[in-house]
């Protein structure tokens, strides 16, 4: 325990609780006092290193076959299975990812651009001049859709509409603050009927599964359908051996990609709209590049626009998802930045503290999408998607979104905050938000 690195001061419980219900505070406070390596103890025999230098975190996803990442995250298994691309380790791991990598890149991510739009304008097209709307209730709805059509391709309403609101109120409950309690104190995670947060999020999980189940065996008795959205890919995706994926693999990934890919992306959405109507400047440069684009141009265009990139780019530094990434175990002693660290011992890399750092980024706190127009940051400067084999696998997918999404609304609406004021970051479930979703109003069409 003396050899670990800058070890947090007081009891065990209270780090833990602050890191639970104010961890941006907390990796504030103490990379302020220790610097961008320190040590939390969450129990007498528990511990986990925070690292926030890029040095640090390129050598440790050098290593990364010191450490494992899946066996660590029972929590995470609760929520998208055992057979989930975030539970494995080794060979099994680099299986999984291979089946699931083709329909997340190249010509088949760029087919995805008009559903991206197509669903954005039909949300957008609801909001009203003069109403004021929650942003992050609009946009998860906006990601939701999108995913629906992306990964599903659901042309069945009925279907449809049924899934989707049961994503929505299993989402409801995972960001609730009561919910976020039972992530970190174990014997909270009873399921003792729907009276409980546990038990709701429970119920509505089984239901899911229920669904996405009956569509894996409704394509399967009707393989003469080829169907291109995600899951119809994931079905005819074949390892070295030949093998497909079974139901609970495909009914597991699934859950990943959603649990993966909503509320983060609804999130970055959400911040984007703030700093870009928070900072008029920004506003403005947006719509001269957007208006620049010809109206018979093809939609992937605007993916392309390096001013909307460079905003996209900053508000993912800011803003972080997650207060960390995925945990990494040691599985043998391991020495990262002249420490060793025996095996068992957790560090987890947080992306956050590299990108707060002044000698990286001058003025850090502040909104500077021009900082990404003149030079370009290395994978362990710049990392909001990880890094290492465990770097996210919806990236590309994310950052079409973000850049279509922003690039659709800001051409055909005009967009106000209701409250000109900074917004503070909070968690919700597994994932950091801004507080209250921000209000917006419409104030007119373009």
């Amino acid at each position: 325990m003396d050899q670990l690195p800058n070890c947090i001061d007081g009891p065990p419980w209270l780090q833990l609780l602050n890191w639970t219900f104010d961890p941006i505070g907390f990796l504030d406070k103490n990379y302020q006092k220790y610097g961008d390596i320190f040590t939390m103890r969450s129990s007498a025999s528990n511990s986990c290193i925070f690292i926030g230098n890029p040095h640090a975190i390129q050598e440790l996803f050098d290593k990364e076959s010191n450490f494992d990442t899946g066996r660590n995250n029972a929590e995470i298994k609760l929520f998208v299975g055992q057979n989930s691309l975030l539970s494995m380790d080794g060979k099994r791991h680099r299986r999984e990812r291979k089946l699931l990598m083709p329909p997340f890149h190249g010509e088949r991510l760029k087919s995805y651009t008009q559903q991206i739009c197509l669903a954005t304008e039909r949300i957008a097209g609801q909001w009203r001049v003069g109403k004021t709307f929650v942003a992050h209730h609009a946009m998860r709805e906006i990601v939701l859709a999108t995913i629906m059509k992306v990964v599903l391709g659901s042309s069945q309403v009925q279907y449809y509409r049924q899934l989707q609101s049961l994503i929505s109120s299993w989402f409801n409950i995972l960001n609730s603050p009561l919910f976020s309690i039972t992530l970190f104190f174990a014997f909270l995670r009873k399921d003792f009927g729907t009276w409980t947060p546990w038990g709701q999020m429970k119920k509505r999980q089984r239901k899911i599964r229920k669904l996405l189940q009956e569509e894996i065996e409704y394509r399967r008795k009707n393989s003469n359908e080829q169907k291109q959205d995600l899951l119809g890919l994931m079905m005819a995706a074949r390892d070295k051996s030949g093998q497909a994926m079974a139901d609970d693999e495909l009914i597991d990934e699934l859950f990943t990609i959603l649990f993966g890919g909503l509320e983060t992306t609804a999130a970055i959405l959400t911040w984007a709209l703030y700093e870009i109507h928070y900072n008029p400047d920004v506003c403005e440069k947006l719509r001269q590049e957007l208006d620049d684009v010809e109206s018979n141009s093809d939609l992937f265009e605007i993916t392309q626009l390096s001013y909307l990139t460079a905003v996209c780019k900053e508000t993912l530094r800011m803003y972080p998802i997650s207060a960390g990434t995925l945990d990494r175990i040691a599985n043998s002693s391991v020495e990262i930045a002249g420490y060793l660290f025996e095996p068992e011992t957790v560090l987890i890399p947080v992306p956050y503290l590299v990108h707060c750092r002044e000698d990286l980024y001058p003025d850090a706190r502040s909104f500077k999408p021009e900082r990404f127009l003149g030079r370009r940051y290395s994978s362990f400067e710049y990392l909001p998607f990880g890094g290492g084999s465990r770097r996210c696998l919806g990236e590309a997918l994310a950052q079409l979104e973000l850049k279509l999404v922003l690039g659709t609304i800001l051409s055909k609406y005009q967009l106000s905050l209701v409250a000109h004021k900074p917004v503070s970051i909070r968690r919700y479930g597994f994932i950091m938000a801004p507080k209250g979703g921000i209000k917006m109003v419409m104030t007119g069409k373009r």
